[in-house]
C-alpha cells in the first residue's frame, strides 16, 4: 500500500473515534513509521523481542498519570503505528484497514490510561 493511502486510513480512523475522546485528546502527535526504532523497542520492559512484531506504541506521560498542573514544555506525546508491521500480519486491504483501526484505538486506549489488561477485557 502507497505511503499516502496508509496515512488517509489513520486519519479516518483518528476521524472515527466517538467525539467524547476526540475532544479529550490534546498535544498527541500521530506518526506511521514503516518499523520501530531500536530505541523505541529498548523502551519496552521486558524488552520487545524484535522489530517485525509491534503494530503501534504510544509514547508520552498517559493522562491518568499526569500532575493536577500543566507541564510546561512538555513535548507531545506521540502514538506510532508501523505500516510495514500492519500489512504483513494482514492478507489484503481490508484486513489493513481494520487492524489501522484497531491499532489506533488500542494506543488511544494507552493515551486514557488503560494497560493491555484492560484494552484486551475492552477488545481492543
Amino acid at each position: 500500500m502507497l505511503p499516502e493511502d496508509f496515512d488517509k486510513l489513520v486519519d479516518e480512523a483518528l476521524e472515527g473515534l466517538p467525539g467524547f475522546f476526540k475532544e479529550k485528546i490534546d498535544n498527541v502527535s500521530v506518526v506511521v513509521e514503516d518499523y520501530p526504532s531500536a530505541a523505541v523497542l529498548r523502551g519496552f520492559e521486558p524488552p520487545r523481542p524484535g522489530k517485525f512484531d509491534l503494530l503501534g506504541v504510544y509514547i508520552g506521560v498517559p493522562v491518568t498519570e499526569r500532575p493536577a498542573h500543566p507541564m510546561a514544555g512538555k513535548q507531545p506525546d506521540r502514538i506510532e503505528l508501523y505500516q510495514k508491521n500492519i500489512e504483513s500480519c494482514c492478507r489484503n486491504d481490508r484486513e489493513i484497514v481494520e487492524q489501522v483501526r484497531a491499532t489506533v484505538v488500542h494506543e488511544v486506549g494507552h493515551y486514557f490510561g488503560l494497560d493491555e489488561e484492560a484494552l484486551r477485557e475492552l477488545g481492543a
